[in-house]
């Protein structure tokens, strides 16, 4: 078995797409920007959800919190699986109680990973509102009726290939993996 590989976005097209998406957010949230608050899914939103942060900081120049959930324990699948799910670290150190949410994650793949983000984030009191942002929105294999407000690039893929988002080294990429039998 071999795998094809195709880059999605390069290392510059990465860096746009996200400054673009932080343009969104303020162009959406500039009136009210203190009672906004990102939150990275765990474990491969929050680099995406860091990057934001920093962007959105530098460019507002206001303080905006920031926060990482593990949805672990709030799976739909979390005791039928034959792997040991290992729990991420949960930082929320504030309540989300009335307080615009951006929920970020680099892949929208079924919708289950959101439905449990949903789930945690309730935890941390009654969001005013919940939008979703993500990297890659793989259309046509949604599981759930869950839509991103934010999508930095949609894509179509079939069931053998694979998008992977890599924060590594000084030129994180996105690439689409094919499996080959």
């Amino acid at each position: 078995m071999s795998n094809i590989k195709k880059i999605i976005l390069d290392h510059s097209q990465l860096n746009l797409t996200i400054n673009r998406l932080c343009f969104e957010i303020i162009e959406n949230h500039i009136s009210n920007i203190e009672n906004s608050v990102l939150v990275g899914m765990q474990p491969r939103g929050i680099n995406l959800a860091a990057r934001i942060h920093q962007i959105l900081e530098k460019n507002t120049r206001k303080k905006i919190k920031n926060g990482n959930l593990d949805t672990t324990f709030f799976r739909d699948d979390f005791r039928r699986r034959e792997d040991i799910l290992i729990p991420k670290k949960t930082s929320i150190d504030f309540t989300l109680e009335s307080k615009n949410i951006i929920l970020i994650d680099d892949v929208l793949y079924t919708g289950r990973s959101v439905r449990s983000a949903l789930d945690a984030l309730i935890s941390f009191g009654r969001p005013k509102s919940v939008e979703l942002l993500v990297l890659i929105d793989r259309r046509f294999s949604r599981e759930l009726p869950i839509q991103p407000k934010y999508i930095g690039k949609s894509i179509d893929v079939i069931e053998n290939e694979y998008v992977v988002v890599s924060w590594e080294d000084t030129e994180p990429t996105v690439t689409l993996l094919n499996e080959q039998i």
